[in-house]
């Protein structure tokens, strides 16, 4: 048991998967001083009828926020943690959240159409991704054209990327860099799907 206790607590300090069994950590409203559920929907630019993809979702913090500003439209959460997802879909029936899609990742590819969403966000995941160049690849094939990455990472996580890495990352794939939000600390940044690179 204490074992057990030791290897949640180092999962934390170190770098990968946060532990399912410390989820309720991550819904502590303190979170709200580094980047409030308000704050993120606010850089997302969302409109009310918006496809929009969350990736690594965890217990859901972000989501009932983002989902009742697409009233119109659907939020789709994955994540790589099966507890996790169920965490989130728990919390958002609670909320009586229900445009909302659950998917299990499997940290490879994803399973929705060509240009399917208007807009993916993650936060605080894209350093924990083993396949990250893969799942870029991706977000260029599910994103429509003129459709918005936004990548939000924070200080203390321990999968920390920096802006310029974030940059190098997507430049690869020909997302065009949009806005930055906030300071080298914490920040999120956004990308954009160029209309011409379905044209080709």
């Amino acid at each position: 048991m204490k074992d057990k206790k030791e290897d949640v607590f180092n999962r934390i300090a170190k770098k990968g998967l946060f532990p399912p069994q410390l989820a309720f950590t991550l819904l502590i409203p303190l979170r709200n001083i580094i980047l409030s559920p308000k704050k993120l929907v606010k850089r997302l630019d969302l409109k009310t009828d918006y496809r929009v993809l969350e990736v690594g979702c965890g217990p859901g913090y972000f989501s009932p926020k983002v989902a009742r500003a697409i009233p119109n439209g659907k939020l789709v959460l994955t994540d790589i943690q099966r507890e996790m997802l169920i965490k989130a879909k728990k919390r958002l029936s609670r909320k009586n959240v229900s445009n909302v899609e659950y998917h299990l990742s499997n940290g490879i590819d994803f399973p929705f159409k060509d240009n399917e969403f208007d807009c993916i966000y993650m936060v605080t995941v894209i350093g924990e991704i083993e396949n990250q160049e893969q799942y870029v690849k991706e977000f260029l094939r599910i994103l429509r054209p003129g459709g918005i990455v936004s990548i939000s990472e924070q200080a203390g996580d321990p999968d920390k990327m920096s802006i310029n890495e974030v940059k190098n990352l997507f430049n690869k794939f020909n997302f065009k860099f949009d806005k930055i939000y906030g300071s080298k600390r914490n920040y999120t940044i956004n990308f954009v799907k160029p209309d011409w690179l379905d044209k080709k």
